[in-house]
């Protein structure tokens, strides 16, 4: 795909994320989940000549977007890849600040063709990098009933889940799944009529974030993927984190806690025997949410949490 995308993005929490990142000009920074450069923009404009900007993405229509936004900066490194491979990625760099945006981008959900999406009808995708790995409809076609269950409950707190799970084991057995659309009308197969007119949402919505989760290995690496991240700030660096659910939100704070407490023993023991040092501190005034003007303008912050810590 040689066009570049047009990709919008309205970036969270925008003030709040730079002030909390306390950005030096001639610092290096990095943001892992650049999407469209919303973030990143402002970052660039608090940088002098001498600071550095790493921006990854899975989504190479992202990278590309940003690059077609930001233009050619000496100061800016884009890379694809996994935020999760930071060690990896960024191997030989230590960082003055980083920022995680782990939402959906506006662009990717309302892209039809990604399908990530429950309003209008596409390919049933989801991936964020679209170039590798399963997509939604391959893991709804080969998973077994129970994990497909599994992940409703854990990913997305779908008290349907096991109606769901068993209706789209059952659907694929007459037409295996393809479009967005297939899935939504299993939801709504699954969903009685009374619980879907009571629900204040779409009632597809829920399981649409938890295959999307479940597609892309959202959860399970993410607390050590946090750990490698702090690993890589100098003393004193900033490391914001802004979560769209409750399931990554408590994954956050569980580890940013830990990393604060250093020591790991049984409370029961008189002595650490652990060694482990806190590694960070939590200033003070967090978690941040969207104020209510923001929320108005974009629904899509309504749910947002920014987390920060401060690498010791």
């Amino acid at each position: 795909m040689n066009q570049v995308p047009d990709y919008h993005h309205l970036p969270v929490l925008y003030e709040e994320t730079l002030e909390a990142m306390g950005i030096n000009p001639e610092g290096t920074f990095a943001d892992g989940t650049i999407g469209g450069g919303g973030h990143s923009a402002g970052i660039l404009e608090r940088l002098a000549g001498q600071g550095r900007l790493y921006g990854i993405d899975r989504d190479a229509d992202a990278l590309k977007a940003t690059l077609a936004r930001l233009g050619e900066d000496s100061r800016l490194t884009l890379i694809q890849g996994n935020f999760h491979d930071a060690l990896a990625l960024l191997h030989d760099v230590t960082l003055d600040g980083a920022l995680l945006d782990l939402g959906v981008s506006s662009w990717q959900l309302d892209n039809p063709d990604r399908g990530f999406s429950y309003h209008g009808e596409g390919p049933l995708d989801m991936r964020m990098d679209a170039s590798q790995g399963m997509t939604a409809a391959d893991w709804l076609n080969r998973e077994e009933e129970s994990a497909i269950r599994d992940a409703l409950y854990q990913y997305a707190d779908e008290r349907w889940a096991a109606r769901i799970a068993k209706i789209i084991a059952e659907t694929r057995l007459q037409h295996p799944f393809e479009t967005t659309g297939d899935l939504v009308r299993a939801v709504d197969r699954a969903i009685p009529r009374a619980v879907r007119q009571r629900d204040e949402g779409h009632p597809a919505r829920r399981t649409f974030q938890a295959v999307r989760i479940a597609v892309n290995d959202e959860i399970a690496p993410l607390s050590q993927a946090l750990e490698d991240w702090v690993s890589l700030m100098k003393p004193g660096g900033r490391f914001a984190v802004i979560s769209f659910h409750s399931i990554e939100d408590r994954v956050v704070k569980q580890t940013f806690r830990r990393l604060e407490r250093g020591c790991v023993c049984p409370p029961k023991l008189p002595v650490c025997v652990c060694g482990k040092q806190p590694q960070v501190r939590l200033p003070k005034g967090y978690p941040k949410t969207a104020s209510a003007c923001e929320a108005e303008e974009n629904p899509r912050a309504r749910s947002a949490r920014l987390r920060v810590a401060e690498k010791l």
